[in-house]
């Protein structure tokens, strides 16, 4: 009878305890910088500097990410790539459906804060991006 009630208790704290993905797009908006990425065969690489950042703007259910370069003086040089995106909740996750004139894929969002994002993509490497932060010389 213990073990029952034991289990009871700790499938009670899991379920509360598993974040809800859809709070995760309030913190996607912003100026992301890719920290390290862990390939899907183990393999890290990490980034100690990021010539150019990924900017994401979400509006609803929609979105575009953009690769941007920060200059000194805190403005940003506006690259021409671009991509729109498509946010859904699927299977408890976040998803992130992209579709360009190239190419389609989806990316599933394994967890965002404030500060940090963490994104895994179809062929299961992981992104873990940190907020940028203008460079104070």
């Amino acid at each position: 009878m213990k073990n029952i009630l034991y289990i009871l208790v700790l499938i009670s704290i899991v379920s509360c305890s598993k974040t809800d993905p859809k709070s995760y797009i309030q913190y996607i908006n912003g100026y992301w910088e890719i920290e390290k990425v862990i390939l899907a065969d183990g393999t890290e690489k990490k980034y100690n500097f990021n010539q150019s950042i990924d900017f994401f703007e979400v509006n609803d259910s929609i979105g575009i990410r953009k690769k941007v370069q920060p200059k000194l003086d805190g403005s940003f040089i506006i690259t021409d790539d671009s991509e729109l995106f498509t946010l859904r909740i699927e299977n408890d996750s976040l998803r992130v459906y992209y579709k360009t004139s190239l190419a389609s894929w989806k990316e599933t969002v394994i967890n965002a804060k404030e500060n940090r994002i963490v994104i895994k993509n179809e062929v299961g490497n992981m992104y873990f991006y940190k907020r940028y932060q203008k460079i104070n010389l």
